[in-house]
């Protein structure tokens, strides 16, 4: 198991998919339409589902066929894992996005993985906090820093009592677009990998939180590829390095691989294999793929079958 590529995750397929009106007021790069567009999205899960899987990740794919949870195909928000059996539970700002979590994920993680504890947080989104998982918080698994841009998604009382309980160090910072917007998800933002960063340095605007976060990431030995704000609008920073088959794997849209350029391509090229995936329709709810996948930090149990 590598520390910053899990090699297995879950995933949520949709069958209700819309653009959720409960969360387009600061998610600046949803597109507004309430249409049900279950079919098409649910089309691109599945080429997602299989492109992972014939790279060699191990795919844990949950249907949800609730008609109330428009975004459940992000489940990176509502849980996280972490090296030695480590599980978050995490409150969530919008109402309906809170229905999202369920238990029958948490037993299989503990049923197929060694789990020794459940953190849950969820609770505190009734005195309205919200630190909504691996979207509002970049967790660099080698360096221990959890990397946030302020939101109202991200509390900062609650980012501490995370860090405090799984060992990170919090470098928080504002990030906003050209029309002064908020960065909703830190993830939209960053994707750290192993040997690779891609970060959308300009829209940190304060020059010493930039460079605060470039050094930090170059500190550990990393190549740190700025991105611009309009390669940050079609999804490159929603990126997530996975462990398949043959190595590292990048995972990103098909959209975000066509803003990069060919030198930012040939930098992550010398250290992974880029998988783009296509999913037009579901980027049209303001995520792309890094929202769509929940990695596992956790060892797997190993049942009797896997001996023989």
């Amino acid at each position: 198991m590598q520390v910053q590529s899990p090699g297995d995750v879950v995933m949520i397929r949709p069958h209700h998919f819309r653009s959720n009106p409960e969360t387009r007021a600061d998610n600046a790069f949803q597109k507004a339409g309430g249409a049900d567009q279950g079919p098409a999205a649910r089309a691109e899960f599945d080429g997602v589902v299989a492109a992972l899987r014939a790279a060699g990740v191990t795919v844990h794919d949950f249907d949800d066929h609730g008609a109330e949870t428009p975004d459940s195909v992000f489940p990176n928000n509502w849980f996280s894992t972490h090296a030695g059996g480590h599980v978050a539970l995490y409150p969530m700002y919008a109402e309906n996005r809170r229905r999202e979590r369920r238990a029958d994920v948490i037993e299989m993680l503990k049923a197929r993985y060694r789990v020794q504890d459940v953190i849950d947080y969820s609770g505190l989104e009734h005195d309205g906090l919200a630190l909504e998982g691996t979207g509002a918080m970049v967790l660099d698994h080698i360096g221990r820093v959890a990397y946030v841009a302020r939101s109202h998604r991200a509390d900062p009382v609650l980012l501490e009592r995370f860090c405090t309980h799984f060992n990170f160090e919090p470098i928080a910072f504002e990030a906003e677009d050209a029309r002064g917007r908020p960065v909703y998800h830190t993830n939209v933002l960053m994707a750290i990998g192993t040997r690779v960063a891609l970060v959308g340095l300009e829209m940190i605007r304060d020059p010493a939180r930039r460079a605060m976060v470039r050094d930090r990431l170059t500190e550990t030995g990393r190549d740190v590829i700025a991105l611009s704000e309009r390669q940050i609008e079609a999804f490159a920073g929603n990126a997530i390095e996975l462990a398949g088959r043959e190595g590292r794997l990048l995972a990103l849209s098909a959209r975000a691989l066509a803003a990069l350029t060919p030198e930012q391509i040939a930098c992550i090229e010398d250290d992974a294999r880029i998988l783009p995936l296509s999913i037009p329709t579901i980027e049209t709810a303001g995520g792309s793929v890094r929202c769509m996948i929940a990695g596992l930090h956790l060892a797997r149990r190993h049942s009797p079958e896997d001996s023989r």
